[in-house]
């Protein structure tokens, strides 16, 4: 059984969703069926993607809620049903004890995504942190830094919005 854990960007383009998936159902792919075990916060972009293609794949799907209040207060109207679905299908969900949903409840949930991975998933363009912590950059550095594997997804075409 292999744990991979996901990590990336949520602003993607509509263009470039066909384009991530792709590219994680091709990297996931080895993994199919009940080897795979895929954490995900599930929030829109990457971690929502990945997280489709982990139960498209016959994997096991762990979801980390950063906060109490996340589903309500983060979750925008055009993600809702899928964030609602994905927590649905969800073999576990983990709702952290934090309150709210701010900065230190997202590093919070990723360690929690580190420390239950032998692998990260990066949906990461590769531009270095913001300096705000707790972003895709941040994440990667930390798994690094510990020894985690980390494989970068950022297929040819994919961009962010704005």
């Amino acid at each position: 059984m292999t744990t991979i854990s996901v990590t990336g960007h949520m602003d993607l383009t509509d263009e470039s969703v066909p384009l991530v998936r792709d590219a994680l159902r091709g990297l996931l792919r080895g993994h199919a069926g009940g080897a795979l075990v895929g954490v995900s916060c599930i929030a829109e972009g990457a971690d929502a993607l990945f997280a489709e293609v982990v139960l498209e794949l016959g994997g096991r799907l762990v979801v980390v809620i950063p906060s109490r209040d996340y589903r309500w207060t983060k979750v925008k109207p055009r993600h809702a049903e899928t964030f609602d679905g994905l927590v649905g299908a969800a073999h576990e969900v983990h709702v952290l004890s934090v309150e709210t949903a701010d900065r230190a409840a997202y590093e919070a949930a990723n360690k929690v995504l580190l420390e239950r991975a032998d692998r990260l998933v990066a949906v990461w363009n590769g531009e270095p942190p913001t300096g705000k912590g707790g972003g895709t950059a941040d994440v990667v550095r930390e798994a690094l830094e510990s020894g985690l594997p980390v494989e970068v997804v950022w297929p040819r075409g994919a961009a962010r919005r704005g």
